[in-house]
């Protein structure tokens, strides 16, 4: 089945009077259980693409699909409910809300939707014993380390069983130990849930985990 189809997707931005092309006609699919990473150094365009197959921007050209539905057509109040309901997300600096626990940020997706806090912190235990911080939840997040931070947000990210997970250079604040146990778990969360996972990364090995590897350059696939 289908979850992602993007063709020939354009975006450029002003700067100081004149037009940067950070897309160039990039074209993918992703069915349900791919696992993509995108590849290339920085200013390529990787974290640009990410953003129009999140719903957090919109191209400039181009046709871009998330189960069956077409994105360009929306609006902000439709895209905000869609990533809201269908994609998760997970980025280099954690993103976990300052003010609330390790417990409450986890469950924060299924509260946004009206999801009741029994059922919403039922789930979020689960899937913080999953990942490995289950004695961590009464904590904040400036009381736990950037690995236990990282497993949160990833946590917080399929709680509500999105079709895609976008993932923008997840390990990258990471040490390599942390940074593989989190690539582990991306690995289990792929394979058990069949989450169309699209990963941004300059490393090689981290890129390895993926079932496929597209490499940009200059705004393009090479």
């Amino acid at each position: 089945m289908s979850i992602l189809s993007a063709s020939h997707l354009t975006r450029s931005y002003p700067l100081s009077g004149t037009s940067v092309n950070a897309l160039r006609g990039v074209s993918l699919e992703m069915s349900a259980g791919d696992f993509i990473a995108i590849m290339g150094p920085s200013g390529c365009g990787k974290s640009t693409l990410l953003q129009l197959c999140g719903a957090m921007d919109r191209p400039d050209s181009g046709s871009l699909h998330l189960d069956g539905r077409d994105i360009t057509t929306l609006n902000d109040t439709a895209l905000t409910q869609l990533r809201r309901e269908r994609i998760g997300f997970v980025f280099q600096f954690f993103n976990l809300l300052p003010t609330l626990s390790v417990l409450e940020n986890i469950a924060m997706p299924l509260l946004l939707s009206r999801e009741s806090e029994k059922v919403a912190f039922e789930k979020a235990r689960a899937l913080a014993s999953r990942v490995g911080i289950e004695h961590r939840l009464d904590h904040m997040p400036s009381q736990i380390s950037g690995g236990e931070a990282q497993r949160a947000a990833l946590a917080r990210a399929v709680i509500h069983e999105p079709a895609l997970l976008i993932a923008d250079e997840p390990t990258g604040s990471l040490d390599s130990s942390n940074g593989q146990l989190v690539l582990d778990l991306f690995r289990q969360l792929n394979q058990d849930l069949g989450i169309a996972i699209l990963m941004a990364t300059h490393d090689a090995t981290v890129a390895a985990v993926a079932h496929q590897t597209i490499k940009m350059r200059d705004g393009q696939r090479v």
